[in-house]
């Protein structure tokens, strides 16, 4: 395809090349960097768990605990902290496309390790708001959005088949940290737990960036896919500008899908100990729950990261929808054994099947030129839903005393997306498959 700006017939919009030109280094690694690329994004997304609901879930109880604040006060301070940090996600998204992926996840890493060392000196209810700005954006947000920018622009044909395992195995990482951390914190203290993950960060993320990641396969001298016939190294990347992309109605079906996903799954996960103490389980069973999601969720993530590749996207989306649907349902009679490990199950195949999905069809659908930026608008969004989510929860708990009424109402929502999925027009996709036009 020839750099510069081409017309999309049929509608008028101008998809945007940029033009990506590298000369292959007489040193250039023969093998296909890829896998390498996926080994990076995953341990990337495992360890954006420092600012993930899931891990901040056990550490909630002992601040309230520690601090003397009420749980509607920190509820509020997170959906504050959320709520701000995603507001810098469509700058970062941009900046990484300007910068490239390896810098900027190693100057991520570094800011959120400063944010938790930060985080663990909070004495009161602004302090924690403070600190919640930075993991909120920073782990959730900005790592997580270079992660899935780095794999989308070494893979194509089978970018859902590669996303799907990132998101497996990242995922596994992050549902396995409650387990780990309330464990820390039992034998220490949170402000501790937090001192040993901005470590763990710095001392696993950095390196990694900056050793290991390359931006593309032409800074390397090789080829999208491994594949040679996927053009030269001095090839343009295709796709949307951020402004085309929002302008497309199913842009915005694809951001209510994963927003759908974070807001829920951030609420249940937040109030998870709670939720389930009040369907009789014990705070330690409520977070070894989070170990059969993990279970359901990477094989859930594998399986539609395949079909994806290969089935109906529509289709895929709406069964998903319903499917997560069913599981917060799930949680109004949830109780101790294997109905509890079924509704783990029933919530990890949700969440995670939903950011499979989203995450391999927003490259296929408005292309990877400006992937970082898209995605920063999506990450935003997302984020900022999710901060309303577990005060909205705290609000309902309070004027009912129970979750079971918030769950029944919330299964609306995933349902009403499920029927946009089947009935919004879609980008349709070009020779390539990837999209070229935005009818």
């Amino acid at each position: 395809m020839p750099t510069g700006r081409q017309a999309a017939a049929p509608t008028h919009y101008l998809l945007e090349s940029i033009p990506v030109t590298a000369t292959a280094p007489r040193n250039a690694p023969r093998k296909f960097s890829g896998p390498r690329m996926v080994v990076v994004a995953t341990i990337a997304i495992g360890f954006t768990f420092p600012g993930q609901t899931a891990a901040i879930s056990v550490f909630i109880d002992p601040m309230i605990e520690d601090l003397g604040v009420g749980r509607t006060a920190i509820s509020t301070a997170y959906m504050i902290g959320t709520f701000v940090g995603a507001a810098a996600l469509p700058l970062i998204g941009r900046l990484v496309d300007k910068y490239g992926t390896r810098k900027a996840m190693a100057v991520i890493a570094a800011a959120l390790s400063l944010a938790l060392v930060g985080l663990s000196f909070a004495t009161d209810i602004f302090g924690l708001g403070a600190g919640f700005v930075g993991i909120r954006m920073l782990g959730q947000g900005a790592l997580s959005l270079c992660a899935a920018t780095l794999v989308s622009r070494w893979y194509r044909k089978r970018r859902g088949f590669v996303l799907g395992i990132q998101a497996a195995a990242g995922t596994a990482i992050i549902s396995l940290s409650p387990v780990l951390m309330e464990r820390v914190i039992h034998f220490t203290d949170w402000r501790t737990a937090l001192l040993l993950e901005a470590a763990a960060v710095a001392a696993v993320v950095i390196p990694m960036a900056l050793l290991a990641a390359r931006n593309r396969p032409a800074d390397i001298g090789q080829f999208v896919d491994g594949d040679p016939a996927n053009g030269g190294t001095s090839k343009a990347e295709w796709g949307m500008t951020r402004g085309q992309a929002v302008r497309h109605p199913y842009f915005w079906v694809l951001v209510a899908s994963i927003a759908t996903s974070g807001f829920f799954g951030t609420a249940i996960g937040f109030h998870q100990i709670a939720l389930l103490g009040e369907r009789g389980l014990t705070p330690t069973e409520a977070a070894v729950n989070f170990l059969p999601q993990t279970i359901a969720g990477t094989v859930s993530s594998l399986v539609l990261g395949y079909l994806i590749d290969r089935g109906n996207p529509r289709l895929l989306l709406a069964s998903s929808m319903a499917g997560f649907a069913l599981a917060i349902a799930w949680g109004t009679a949830v109780e101790p054994g294997w109905s509890a490990i079924g509704f783990g199950m029933a919530i990890g195949v949700g969440a995670n099947a939903l950011r499979s999905i989203e995450g391999a069809m927003t490259p296929r659908l408005f292309g990877t030129a400006h992937l970082g930026a898209i995605r920063g608008v999506v990450s935003s969004t997302t984020i900022a839903g999710t901060a309303f989510a577990p005060v909205l929860y705290s609000l309902f708990y309070s004027w009912t005393g129970s979750f079971g009424p918030v769950l029944w109402l919330s299964t609306l929502v995933p349902l009403a997306v499920g029927v946009a999925a089947l009935v919004v027009p879609m980008p349709r996709p070009g020779p390539d498959g990837e999209s070229h036009l935005t009818s």
